[in-house]
């Protein structure tokens, strides 16, 4: 079945409908992106406020990644089975509830559940908005501008996110952090419910428990390798190795599911859907890095205070935000190939910048570099999405949604763990920022030919 009528609507007021649906789409995306940016901001407050120890405070802020990543093929799989609208709206719900919980929690504990329900409302709320911008937009051109909006709702929140969160904190404490996304979140459900058109493709497709666990444990076990990975690091090894057995697992039992499979493997017989993987896997992975390692870097020199460093890493956002939207004109122009390819090798060339930047007490060159990967990230997202959805049929924009969910994870994942630990084994400061710079450029030059090779010239 795939029902995708407009409700209460005729033909003549399609597009004000779509342009309240994609309102509702940005809406739940924003809120979610600016929980998970400002969250670090909040996290001295919270220890204090609740005598919570580090270790409890970074499971505040990772319970969040730990389940999105876990169960972001679930959600992807439940948009195609049950409906895009249904999903979406219960994951803005979820969403909604968890930011009440945190706000009111007494203690940690309370606050790690909250933030882990919170995951769960974001892995079933974002691979369901992608797909229902695959199904309400088929045109692909008009899809790329619907795109490179949803995409700049990403580069908002990297913007207004520290910045938002410290204003909170500083007048009204930090539950307010979690409760000032309630309203959103709550409208983006009512309009949901009003303008969103619902659509399902269940084609014989059903849960199967074994893919479920394996699938769900190789993501987990990957998210926790990243987490521990500069604290505790046999036991990222563990988790990897934990990781490529499941995955190992999930793929030989998928085999034998064919279409009904939780992600049929056919997918990556699409050239078209490995590429934008591939494109999306060496974004994430030195954008999320750089994100990481040069504030370190400012504040561990005493270059920059925590503040400064936050401002300082604005020419990312704001270049993000502003090139976003113009992405699909770009695509169309210069086709999908040129866009994301071109795209992951700007940001390649913004982190060659930071890591020439390493050690001067000028911040030009690194500030060229944060705008320059802001730039090939405006590039890219919108488009990198649109390959990948637009690669697959639509009853399975669920699926392929959750999919390139999955390598944008992946990358942003493995980008932190292993440049990290390259930071560290280089001696930290300048020099573990040129060493990590360095591999992250190298990586991304792989996955721009990867991309290059399977995504075609067509321009859309």
């Amino acid at each position: 079945m795939n029902d995708l009528s407009l409700p209460h609507a005729g033909q003549q007021t399609r597009a004000p409908l779509q342009r309240l649906t994609l309102l509702a789409l940005c809406l739940a995306v924003l809120v979610a992106q600016v929980d998970t940016a400002i969250i670090n901001l909040a996290a001295r407050p919270i220890g204090m406020a609740l005598a919570a120890e580090t270790s409890q405070l970074q499971w505040v802020v990772d319970s969040y990644n730990l389940v999105y990543a876990s169960l972001l093929l679930t959600g992807g799989l439940l948009a195609d089975l049950r409906g895009r609208r249904l999903v979406f709206m219960i994951g803005a719900a979820l969403f909604t509830v968890a930011s009440v919980i945190c706000t009111v929690a007494p203690e940690v504990t309370t606050l790690i559940a909250g933030r882990a329900l919170a995951g769960l409302g974001a892995a079933l709320l974002i691979p369901a908005s992608l797909a229902l911008i695959r199904v309400v937009w088929p045109d692909q051109a008009t899809r790329g501008r619907v795109l490179g909006i949803w995409a700049a709702c990403n580069g908002v929140a990297l913007a207004i996110g520290p910045t938002l969160g410290g204003v909170l904190i500083h007048v009204w404490g930090w539950r307010s952090v979690f409760l000032a996304v309630v309203p959103f979140s709550v409208a983006a459900v009512v309009l949901a419910a009003l303008y969103v058109p619902e659509s399902a493709d269940p084609q014989a497709r059903h849960f199967d428990p074994g893919a479920q666990l394996t699938g769900a444990l190789a993501l987990a076990t990957l998210a926790f390798a990243a987490i521990e990975a500069h604290a505790r690091w046999p036991w990222a090894v563990a988790a990897l190795i934990v990781c490529a057995l499941a995955a190992a697992l999930f793929v030989r039992i998928e085999k034998h599911q064919g279409k009904a499979a939780l992600v049929p493997l056919d997918l990556f017989g699409i050239a078209a859907f490995r590429g934008a993987a591939a494109g999306t896997i060496g974004m994430t992975f030195g954008m999320y890095a750089v994100l990481f390692l040069l504030p370190l870097t400012w504040q561990g020199s005493g270059q920059l205070s925590t503040t400064a460093a936050g401002l300082a890493l604005m020419p990312m956002a704001l270049v993000f935000v502003l090139v976003s939207p113009f992405s699909g004109a770009g695509t169309r122009h210069w086709g999908v190939r040129s866009m994301t390819c071109g795209g992951v090798l700007v940001i390649a060339g913004g982190l060659a910048l930071i890591g020439l930047s390493a050690g001067s007490c000028q911040l030009l060159i690194a500030e060229i570099g944060l705008a320059l990967t802001g730039l090939g990230m405006g590039m890219a997202t919108g488009p990198l999405m649109g390959a990948a959805v637009g690669a697959v049929q639509a009853a399975r924009a669920g699926t392929a949604s959750s999919l390139i969910n999955v390598a944008r994870m992946a990358g942003a994942t493995l980008g932190v763990a292993i440049l990290g630990a390259i930071y560290t084994m280089a001696g930290g400061g300048p020099a573990g920022l040129r060493a990590a710079m360095a591999t992250g450029v190298t990586v991304q030059l792989v996955c721009v030919a990867l991309a290059w090779r399977h995504i075609g010239t067509t321009h859309t």
